[in-house]
């Protein structure tokens, strides 16, 4: 069983792409329950943030599960299968682990080193794992890519470029319509990315912030959060009274998660000819982080109005990190990476081995029922010599094999040394399985670098040269 990723990105897509496959808070359960009735894929697990989509799930065979994640994609996002497979980005194996250890690090988003990408894993792990989706394999590659993630942050110097996407827009903001301190802004959307919204704005001395959401309690938990945390005049408002706050904002941040527009244009009409009246002067500045777009894509036509949204930031120069620091934290990555996948590989032998010192037991024992049988008069006092005598024969023969084996699994292929350990002692399938049967997980593995391949139609393939083009490939095909 391994890990396969796939994936839609602000790198691989456009914004129009990836408005289709956004995947809200409240379709991910039942695309995961999708996946998990499939025939392949057994774990799953879903980040889905303002500029990415990524499907983790644990496959027992690469074309089968890839098939059935397209599939589930396309289903969801209604896009062709040829489109999809024009943006979307595969990855397998130790290519997928090394993939979410650099998106936790910051490494893969738009602003680099932004840390809200590490709360939007652990909420897809907490999602997944609430129904049940999560098993050993993706418990320890998720809660190993936090880790690095959280390493990379604290050792680096990798989030000097800006906190998040937020921070950026709103530098980008201030080109417009200037100093904020004392101006009045509009939080639309009370998820984690308002939240963020409102903490930089308290820290630009935004005057007044007034947070609107469809759940009126949401948004008076965050205003009270805005007034206590980070002592900002912050105040709900219901989503009826948008069009009148934003007649009364200088900036307006949308992230609602939204499936279609949330601003129009005819709301920005009515708002724009009310504060015609009181301040015809003043732009107002949208920052949409919303995927799909909260704001009508015609209201940025409008005079008195500009726009800035995800496409627009990916082009922001502001969005890359140093260059030492970038190097810094994919060093860590590559470290972090080399441990996780020599603890894998070492846990993938470990029942191996068991089930080989298990088969020594019982051919032991066997002997001694024999010589039972055949010597009824032998004292106990010699026949547990006997016993000690025979086990310490075992062990010692057995000892220098199994510490090897479990060297040599550390390494690049190193799997193929318990495959020819079960050749040798003739340990059927279900004898290590059943010694590798349980599911409680109360440690994170380290683990060891190395390239997963995988046979094509005759031609060997490292896993990191995979491409989205494999999506349409014959299912048929061998794993």
């Amino acid at each position: 069983m391994s890990v396969l990723l796939v994936g839609i990105s602000h790198r691989s897509a456009p914004v129009s792409v990836l408005e289709k496959v956004a995947i809200s808070e409240s379709d991910r359960p039942k695309l995961i329950d999708r996946l998990l009735t499939s025939s392949h894929v057994s774990e799953a697990m879903i980040v889905s943030t303002c500029n990415r989509v990524e499907v983790y799930a644990v496959v027992d065979a690469f074309h089968g599960g890839l098939g059935e994640v397209g599939e589930m994609l396309t289903k969801h996002s209604g896009l062709p299968l040829s489109d999809l497979t024009k943006h979307a980005y595969v990855r397998y194996s130790e290519a997928a682990a090394e993939h979410l250890f650099a998106v936790a690090s910051g490494l893969d988003s738009m602003v680099v080193g932004e840390q809200q990408v590490l709360s939007q894993i652990r909420s897809a792990y907490a999602s997944a794992d609430s129904q049940q989706a999560v098993g050993r394999t993706l418990h320890e590659l998720a809660q190993t890519g936090l880790r690095v993630g959280k390493r990379v942050h604290a050792e680096t110097g990798i989030d000097r470029a800006g906190a998040s996407v937020v921070s950026v827009a709103l530098d980008r903001a201030r080109g417009v319509v200037g100093d904020l301190t004392g101006k009045t802004a509009v939080v639309l959307g009370a998820g984690a990315m308002g939240g963020l919204a409102v903490a930089h704005l308290s820290r630009a001395g935004i005057g007044r912030v007034q947070v609107v959401n469809r759940t009126f309690d949401r948004a008076q938990r965050l205003a009270e959060t805005g007034r206590t945390l980070h002592g900002v005049a912050a105040e709900a408002v219901e989503m009826s009274e948008l069009t009148r706050v934003m007649a009364e904002a200088d900036v307006v941040f949308t992230c609602t998660g939204a499936v279609g527009a949330v601003v129009t244009l005819a709301d920005t009409h009515r708002a724009l000819a009310e504060r015609a009246r009181t301040a015809p002067d003043r732009t107002l500045v949208f920052c949409d982080l919303g995927l799909p777009r909260d704001v009508e894509h015609a209201v940025a036509g409008l005079p008195g109005v500009a726009v800035i949204d995800i496409e627009s930031l990916q082009r922001d120069p502001a969005a890359g990190a140093a260059a030492d620091d970038t190097a810094a934290a994919r060093a860590i990555v590559a470290d972090e990476l080399a441990k996780y996948l020599t603890g894998q590989r070492m846990a993938e032998v470990t029942p191996t081995v068991a089930a080989l010192r298990q088969r020594a037991a019982e051919v032991v024992e066997a002997e001694l029922l024999r010589l039972d049988s055949r010597l009824p008069d032998l004292t106990d006092p010699a026949r547990d010599e006997v016993a000690r005598t025979v086990r310490r024969v075992v062990d010692k023969l057995l000892h220098a094999p199994t510490v090897r084996v479990k060297q040599l699994a550390s390494t690049p292929g190193g799997d193929t040394y318990a495959e020819a350990l079960r050749e040798l002692f003739e340990l059927k399938p279900g004898a290590v399985q059943a010694v590798a049967a349980p599911m409680e997980v109360t440690e994170i593995a380290a683990t060891g670098p190395g390239a997963a391949h995988f046979v094509f139609d005759g031609e060997i393939a490292l896993a990191d040269d995979f491409t989205a083009g494999h999506l349409g490939d014959d299912q048929g095909q061998k794993p």
